[in-house]
């Protein structure tokens, strides 16, 4: 789909009993996707760390849409043992779901820890993702055309993973860090769609990456001159906005034509913005070597394991 045939939001199929999980639902791109599939008649559940602003975030938009389909549920990403508690939740109240938004990030902060003693990107961006599909996956096998959408980057190509020391204790950069962590939603994402396919489930995996798009993300995290790289240069001057951003993601998650496996992408030049179109995972990213290894290393960390079910 090119940025000349003008994929928009309205033409996203009608959506009407569809469940959709979307993290990081309260705010940027997780925001804008949560309104698209709203107003196509989808059900959201916002997974978001802040109950409050998840609340907030459902009266503006039933204000517009009334009667819409939402529900918020906490869900902090850096704690393993609150992505167990969401998932609980999210299979006490519904029989399946038909998509899984992997999109909440964190950019660039300082060297922190998870709950559990991770890398906070890894954590968050990674880690808590990897748990939360396996933890949903069975929901997910008995849905309508059910998919798992992992986000990731362009700067997944700047990325790798460092299994001698994914925690950064002998040496940590922020911005290499995000690359990793975002190459490794990319190896995730196309691992996951690997042994989908292997097992025959229904479920597809679908990679997507917003181009450059202003958020939050970009001047929240980072610290020093990367915040004043994106916050006063590269937003205001490069980046288009959230609802643009989100189209990649959005296309992966309703396109009746996605193809699991797919990664989806702006179509303008270097991929900073445009329409959605698949493009191109890096060579690393698609090694099944490096997904075997990080499916594994992952496995351990989370103490997740999937069951890829196929329907009954």
């Amino acid at each position: 789909m090119t940025q000349k045939q003008r994929w928009t939001i309205d033409q996203i199929p009608d959506q009407t009993g569809r469940v959709f999980v979307v993290t990081g639902a309260s705010s940027g791109l997780g925001l804008a996707t949560t309104r698209a599939l709203v107003r196509r008649g989808g059900h959201v559940i916002l997974a978001v760390r802040d109950v409050g602003k998840g609340d907030r975030t459902v009266a503006e938009i039933t204000d517009q849409h009334p009667g819409a389909g939402l529900e918020v549920r906490h869900l902090d990403l850096a704690d393993l043992d609150s992505v167990r508690s969401f998932a609980d939740q999210v299979r006490a109240d519904h029989p399946r779901l038909d998509v899984l938004v992997n999109n909440a990030g964190v950019m660039a902060p300082p060297r922190s820890l998870s709950a559990q003693g991770h890398e906070l990107q890894f954590a968050v961006n990674h880690l808590g993702h990897f748990a939360l599909t396996g933890l949903l996956l069975d929901l997910l096998a008995v849905g309508r055309d059910p998919r798992v959408v992992t986000v990731s980057s362009l700067r997944h190509r700047n990325g790798r993973l460092r299994f001698d020391d994914l925690a950064g204790g002998r040496g940590y950069s922020p911005m290499a860090f995000y690359d990793q962590s975002k190459f490794a939603n990319a190896v995730f994402g196309r691992e996951l769609h690997r042994r989908l396919a292997e097992a025959g489930s229904p479920v597809r995996s679908v990679l997507a990456h917003p181009g450059y798009t202003a958020t939050s993300l970009q001047t929240s995290g980072p610290v020093g001159l990367w915040r004043v790289v994106f916050g006063s240069v590269g937003n205001p001057l490069l980046a288009q906005a959230p609802d643009r951003g989100a189209l990649p993601q959005l296309y992966a998650a309703t396109e009746p034509t996605v193809e699991g496996g797919q990664f989806i992408g702006p179509d303008g030049p270097a991929e900073l913005r445009g329409g959605p179109t698949r493009v191109r995972l890096s060579a690393g990213a698609a090694d099944e070597g490096t997904g075997r290894r990080l499916w594994e290393v992952s496995e351990q960390l989370t103490d997740v394991r999937f069951a890829f079910p196929t329907p009954a």
